[in-house]
C-alpha cells in the first residue's frame, strides 16, 4: 500500500475516481497504485506534478534505482555516430598520460590523418600509446561481424588500419599489437575515461550503443573495461616498423 500517495491524495481531496479521470486511466489502475504497484514513468511524472511533489517522494524506489547508476558512469550514447567526429578527435588530442584503443580497426579514426598525427605527437611527448587491431590472418571473419556487413570488408579494413598505423611505431613510441580475440566491445582509453562501443551480432559499429565512463574511487566499471584491455593486449602479438 502507498500510504504517500494515498495521503497526497486526501490533501489534494482527490478521490480515486478523480486521479483516474485527470490521468485517463482506468479506476482499477488507480487502485492498483493505491495499493503499492508501480505506476509506467508518464503516469508517475503526471501524479507528481499533479500532487505537487516529487516523484521519489511518493516512490522512494524510484530515487534508489536512480542512485544505482555506477558513480563512474557519464553518458550513453545510442549509436557511435551520434558523438562527433571532433569530439573524438578532441579527446584524444587532450590526452596527457595515456592512449588505448583496441578495436578490429578503428577504420573511422585510423582513417583520419588528423588521428594519427595525434598518436604520433602523444607518442613523442612521452605518452604510453597501444593500439590493438584484428590480426586479418588469425581472426575468424565469420564471427566478427560486428563492424562491417561482411568478411572481405571487415578483413580490408583491418589491413588498412594495421597499415596506416605500423608506421608509427619506426620511433619505438606508439605500439601497435594484432589480436585474434572475438570482441564484446571496442574499447577507446584516454587517461581516466573511456568510451565502449557495443557489438551487437549483424549491426555495424557505427550502429551500435557508446558508454562513457570516467575513473572514480567508489567505482569498478572503468576498471573493468581496463581489464579487458589489458587482458587482450597482453595476448597480442607485437609488430615491427
Amino acid at each position: 500500500m502507498n500510504d504517500t500517495l494515498r495521503r497526497a491524495l486526501f490533501e489534494a481531496q482527490l478521490s480515486e475516481a478523480d486521479l483516474a479521470a485527470r490521468l485517463g486511466v482506468d479506476p482499477k489502475t488507480a487502485q492498483r497504485w493505491l495499493d503499492g504497484r508501480l505506476p509506467y514513468a508518464r503516469y508517475r511524472d503526471q501524479l507528481a506534478r499533479l500532487l505537487g511533489l516529487d516523484e521519489g517522494e511518493i516512490w522512494p524506489e524510484v530515487r534508489a534505482a536512480g542512485q544505482s547508476l555506477p558513480p563512474e558512469f557519464a553518458a550513453a550514447y545510442p549509436r557511435r555516430d551520434l558523438i562527433t567526429h571532433e569530439a573524438w578527435l578532441s579527446m584524444f588530442a587532450g590526452a596527457l598520460f595515456e592512449i588505448d584503443v583496441l578495436a578490429y580497426s578503428a577504420g573511422f579514426l585510423i582513417g583520419d590523418s588528423r588521428f594519427l598525427e595525434i598518436l604520433a605527437d602523444k607518442g613523442k611527448h612521452g605518452l604510453r600509446v597501444a593500439v590493438a587491431l584484428g590480426d586479418p590472418n588469425r581472426l575468424d571473419m565469420t564471427r566478427a561481424g560486428s563492424e562491417e556487413d561482411d568478411e572481405e570488408a571487415l578483413s580490408d579494413s583491418m589491413a588498412d588500419a594495421i597499415t596506416r598505423v605500423r608506421p608509427l611505431t619506426a620511433s619505438g613510441r606508439v605500439e601497435l599489437r594484432l589480436h585474434d580475440v572475438l570482441l564484446y566491445n571496442s574499447i577507446y582509453r584516454v587517461d581516466n575515461q573511456v568510451l565502449v562501443n557495443q557489438h551487437l551480432y549483424g549491426i555495424a559499429s557505427v550502429r551500435t550503443p557508446i558508454y562513457h565512463f570516467l575513473k572514480a574511487d567508489q567505482g569498478e566499471m572503468f576498471d573493468f573495461y581496463t581489464a579487458s584491455f589489458d587482458r587482450v593486449w597482453s595476448g597480442a602479438s607485437p609488430t615491427t616498423p
